[in-house]
């Protein structure tokens, strides 16, 4: 009996041991609370991030939260209550833009949240501010706007291209603005923990259709760090299949653009025709509007496409990446 005790103690510690060495090669952990870009109100964009083995996250937009994190507990992500978590766990949001697939759920849950930051740029801010945290749509939870303010929400104003610091983690943000169906916006969020960052993007529309530099000037940033190696994943949005028309895209990308905004990258970072800087890294694809076949089309065209080699990341709600 003594003998199995002692093998049973042995394997426990392996397996420890080997989670162990598998965490320390991960930078992230990411939980995706919501990965589509319409139809199912309870699958909308919203990711939470934090460094490994970190409990302070941020969500990165907030379309999803509750059933979400229902679908995260349902995989053992944590074990106290959906509502729970989200007043203890989640210290900030991060606002790309606010399109109620990215907002909606913020809004729905703000009743039973705690105390916390909304970080966007100003356009999203005010948005939030006189659109959605009013008393005649909603109820201003918000410690600005229309009174009386309930002050449950600190509006926090990026400047782009400025490093923020995010109360309560051991995140800093930088935020790029981007086009999305012009005169629309959007955000890019630049996440650093030490010395590694994690890169994501809201809806966005390629520069040529948007005539823009927005995401050019992005790129040119984000090369060297992606050079260096402290780039450790990107979140990029595909929400049509390739089928679709460029004038009815809407301020979105296809597999083509998106392949060819990760070839501008790489090249930026000093890929060339046999070495790329790129390979390998890890690319979640995000906001993909599951109508019809899109989904299927979509997984298909970027496989097809994959020159680059990337690591092309398909989300599920409540399914854990360690990047």
């Amino acid at each position: 009996m003594k003998r199995i005790y002692s093998i049973f103690i042995a394997l426990a510690v392996i397996l420890l041991c080997k989670a162990t060495a598998v965490q320390a090669q991960h930078s992230f952990q990411i939980m995706p609370l919501g990965v589509y870009g319409g139809s199912d109100e309870g699958n909308l964009s919203a990711y939470l991030i934090a460094p490994i083995q970190d409990t302070a996250f941020i969500s990165l937009d907030a379309g999803t939260i509750h059933d979400g994190l229902k679908a995260a507990r349902r995989r053992h992500f944590f074990k106290m209550t959906p509502t729970e978590f989200q007043r203890r766990r989640i210290k900030a949001y991060l606002i790309s833009h606010p399109h109620l697939d990215h907002v909606s759920g913020l809004i729905i849950n703000s009743p039973e949240d705690s105390r916390k930051d909304i970080y966007g740029l100003p356009f999203t801010i005010n948005t939030l501010k006189t659109k959605y945290f009013t008393w005649t749509s909603w109820a201003n939870f918000a410690d600005e706007g229309e009174q009386p303010a309930l002050k449950k929400y600190h509006y926090v104003r990026l400047k782009e291209k400025h490093p923020t610091d995010i109360k309560g983690t051991h995140m800093q943000v930088t935020a790029f603005q981007l086009s999305h169906a012009v005169p629309g916006r959007s955000t890019a969020f630049l996440v650093r923990s030490g010395q590694n960052y994690f890169l994501y993007l809201g809806d966005c529309g390629d520069d040529s259709i948007e005539q823009s530099h927005k995401m050019q000037d992005l790129w040119t940033t984000v090369a060297p760090i992606l050079q260096s190696g402290h780039l450790k994943g990107i979140s990029i949005e595909c929400s049509y299949p390739d089928q679709q028309p460029d004038r009815h895209l809407y301020g979105h990308l296809k597999p083509t653009l998106l392949m060819r905004n990760l070839s501008l990258l790489d090249s930026l970072a000093g890929g060339t025709a046999t070495r790329h800087p790129i390979k390998d890294l890890p690319v979640i694809i995000a906001h993909i509007k599951p109508a019809g076949s899109n989904e299927q089309s979509i997984h298909k065209e970027l496989h097809q496409q994959n020159t680059l080699g990337v690591q092309l990341i398909f989300p599920k709600r409540g399914k854990k990446i360690l990047l």
